[in-house]
């Protein structure tokens, strides 16, 4: 019966949705520069006496930026899935379909000085940081011009002040606080975004990093993005509590929609000031929804249904709601977003096909990068003790 009643308002808001299309579609011009939007759901805080305000200001220059890193998120691994189905890409892969609002927000909200670190679901990240799309799917591919030489793959690429892609469970939230750690000694003011999904935030290796983090006041924002899912268990059968937010017990924490970029900005740019200011850290709930299985491997359809999949994407896709709000403010134009849309498209093809064609890494470069300077001559040993290898 609840599923009736939802698919019902979920067809209804779809006809709403395609008539307020139409009408913005007919508009070929944008006549405002700023725009003031109201926070669609409110922050939840725990230890907070006030939080972020209720409003948040958007120009035309960051409605554009945020669309463009959106969408080309979302083609990013839609191709990847793609290359996936082809065989060309190996292994795991873990794709942000879905999730983009909480990258695109997090770093729209922070200096390119401070640090990231996050989980084995990682290419929006590395895009987001800096790495263009072509040398993600380069990587994804295993060849020699992807950002980590073909060597990482799907959960180990890194740039600057980007410290991966992880691919085991929980390990990279101590990492974190060290890198926080790092930047407390140094008497810099920067602070360290540590990102773990739901299915991690039970894991004892997070509330030691918390306890230590909080011992030393170190400027981490511990971040969980609940997407609902640990791989197929959903977080109600794996967590006694569901408000992550509130796990730090003694950390403060904030929960944000994040299928709203402009929430995840306003409530990131808060709790990093609160962490540049030297208070300590500062657990983050983000929750939002992945639209593909836990990986490529997972179908993703048999613990949850095709109809709730489907609900979210009518009724919350970051993107969609994102576009209809600039374009429905008049801060952009229907005919500005189909040919972002358009070079974005051109841009990703462009992108595949120089990946496809690049070449895979030598043999020999297996042997490099084991440490950052190798002295000279430094050799590894291969397969048995009689083989080596000359390593730089």
């Amino acid at each position: 019966m609840m599923l009736s009643i939802t698919s019902k308002l979920a067809r209804r808001t779809s006809v709403v949705r395609q008539t307020v299309r139409a009408v913005l579609e007919g508009r070929s011009y944008s006549t405002e520069t700023s725009v003031t939007f109201d926070i669609r759901e409110p922050f939840k805080l725990h230890r907070f006496e006030s939080g972020p305000a209720l409003n948040v200001t958007c120009t035309r220059d960051e409605a554009l930026q945020y669309y463009r890193q959106l969408q080309t998120i979302r083609r990013m691994e839609t191709a990847a899935g793609n290359l996936y189905k082809e065989k060309i890409i190996r292994g795991f892969c873990h794709l942000y379909s879905g999730q983009e609002a909480c990258c695109v927000g997090m770093e729209a909200a922070i200096r390119k000085s401070d640090a990231v670190i996050t989980a084995y679901r990682a290419h929006g990240w590395t895009y987001i940081r800096g790495v263009p799309p072509v040398k993600v799917l380069s990587e994804l591919t295993g060849r020699r011009t992807g950002c980590a030489k073909g060597k990482g793959g799907s959960m180990h690429m890194y740039c600057d002040n980007f410290y991966g892609g992880n691919g085991i469970v929980g390990a990279q939230v101590p990492v974190g606080a060290g890198i926080a750690f790092a930047l407390k000694y140094q008497n810099t003011d920067n602070v360290c975004l540590t990102l773990y999904g739901d299915g991690a935030a039970n894991q004892g290796q997070i509330f030691e990093a918390l306890n230590m983090a909080k011992l030393w006041d170190l400027p981490c924002i511990f971040i969980c993005e609940n997407n609902k899912y640990g791989m197929g268990t959903s977080v109600e059968r794996a967590s006694a509590c569901t408000d992550y937010y509130t796990r730090g017990d003694y950390v403060p924490g904030i929960w944000v929609d994040g299928m709203d970029v402009l929430a995840v900005r306003e409530a990131t740019r808060w709790a990093a000031e609160y962490c540049r200011s030297g208070k300590g850290p500062v657990v983050m709930e983000v929750e939002t929804y992945r639209y593909h299985g836990h990986s490529m491997s997972d179908p993703g359809t048999s613990y949850r249904s095709r109809d709730e999949i489907q609900e979210v994407r009518q009724l919350r896709d970051p993107i969609t709601t994102f576009k209809e709000k600039i374009i429905s403010a008049n801060l952009v134009s229907a005919e500005e977003i189909k040919k972002m849309d358009v070079d974005i498209r051109k841009e990703i093809d462009a992108a595949v096909k120089e990946a496809k064609a690049a070449p895979e890494p030598e043999v020999e470069e297996m042997y490099n990068d084991i440490y950052c300077q190798p002295p000279e001559g430094f050799t590894v040993r291969g397969c048995s003790p009689f083989d080596v290898h000359a390593s730089k």
